[in-house]
């Protein structure tokens, strides 16, 4: 296992997000995400600081151990665990339903908000959010596709909440070119979206539920983290903290030093 890999696992083993553990070490939080994803070398304080936040080798770190087991802080009443545990966020389907009812009754009467808009807006949406506050809004998965990313749980929620009454899809046109569109039969359970998820959807509504299905299209292919991934490939939610103007939606401290 490369360095950089054992870096992120162990990071995320302690609860630790990107900010706070650049701020142990010193460095500015993109100059950790250039580390963990191999951009970036390591400097010989930054690897002595690592290890002494991490309680393991610099050898560990670079790999010349073949440690197989670490101790690991994983919780605040102390407890040691031997393995390295891995958080990986999984889709929330409630609070999916709920960005997009809430997407839909903003923006659902606008001719142009058709399927491709809506991918769109929900793409910007999780990953303007995941770029502020590191986290996933709705866990959703993206796949990068001829005409900009594409939710892969999309249908399968669309079908469930079609059958519970909650949603329904009709085929209409915009300018004679076919068109699949949404229209919000409840209202979004504000009580299940928080304050910070809200301000991120209405920016987003705000900047891009004007533009055509082929204008945010075009703009969605101009953003870091669908150009860094091939063809038909998930799209990686790290990747956001490459972008750049007018993209990106966080200042980061080097920028604000600048």
């Amino acid at each position: 296992m490369t360095t950089q890999s054992l870096i992120k696992k162990i990071r995320g083993s302690r609860n630790l997000s990107q900010q706070e553990l650049a701020d142990m070490v010193g460095i500015s939080r993109s100059a950790l995400v250039q580390i963990e994803n191999g951009n970036r070398r390591i400097c010989a304080e930054e690897l002595k600081k690592l290890s002494e936040i991490f309680e393991v080798s610099a050898d560990y770190l670079l790999g010349e151990r073949d440690d197989t087991k670490i101790s690991l802080e994983s919780d605040k009443k102390n407890k040691i665990k031997e393995e390295i545990r891995i958080s990986v966020p999984a889709i929330k389907k409630n609070k999916f339903k709920q960005v997009l009812l809430y997407l839909l009754e903003k923006c659902a009467g606008k001719p142009n908000v058709g399927q491709t808009v809506i991918y769109k807006l929900l793409y910007f949406a999780d990953f303007n959010f995941y770029e502020l506050y590191e986290e996933q809004m709705t866990g959703v998965t993206y796949r990068k596709q001829k005409f900009g990313p594409v939710p892969l749980e999309f249908p399968d929620i669309i079908k469930s909440m079609e059958k519970d009454g909650e949603i329904k899809e009709i085929e209409d046109k915009y300018y004679d070119y076919p068109q699949k569109r949404y229209i919000p039969l409840v209202k979004a359970d504000l009580n299940q979206l928080k304050a910070s998820e809200k301000d991120i959807i209405d920016k987003v509504i705000d900047q891009l539920s004007d533009k055509s299905a082929a204008d945010i299209s075009a703009y969605s292919h101009e953003d870091v983290p669908w150009k860094a991934t091939n063809d038909k490939e998930i799209i990686d939610y790290e990747l956001v903290f490459y972008r750049t103007m007018p993209y990106t939606v966080r200042v980061y401290k080097e920028d604000r030093e600048e």
